[in-house]
C-alpha cells in the first residue's frame, strides 16, 4: 500500500440479528447506509493510526474494492476509517475514535 491508503478485508455478518425489542431481523434484510467492520491487512507508509490486524469501522458504500486472488478486498483513505477497535492499552476503553 502507498501513501495513505489501508487495505481491509470486510468481516462477513452473522445471519440473523435481533432488534433491542426483540424482533428477530433476517440476514438479507437491508439496512440503509450501515457502517461495516473490517480486518486490516495492509497500511501505507504515511498511515499514522491504524496498524496491520486492527479492525476498523468505516463506510463499505464509498469504497474501491479491488480483487487479488479470488478474494475481494476494500481500498480506502486513512481519513474514511471511523473507529479503530483495539486492544492497545494506551487508549484505555478498546475503543479508539
Amino acid at each position: 500500500m502507498l501513501h495513505d491508503r489501508v487495505l481491509v478485508r470486510l468481516t462477513p455478518e452473522e445471519g440473523e440479528r435481533r432488534s433491542s425489542g426483540g424482533i428477530v431481523i433476517p440476514a438479507t434484510a437491508q439496512m440503509a447506509r450501515r457502517l461495516a467492520w473490517g480486518d486490516v491487512l495492509g497500511a501505507g507508509t504515511n498511515v499514522r493510526n491504524v496498524k496491520v490486524g486492527d479492525r476498523v469501522l468505516f463506510n463499505p458504500d464509498d469504497q474501491l474494492e479491488v480483487e487479488v486472488h479470488g478474494q475481494t478486498y476494500l481500498v480506502m483513505r486513512e481519513r474514511d476509517i471511523h473507529a479503530i477497535a483495539t486492544e492497545r492499552t494506551e487508549h484505555g476503553t478498546g475503543l479508539y475514535l
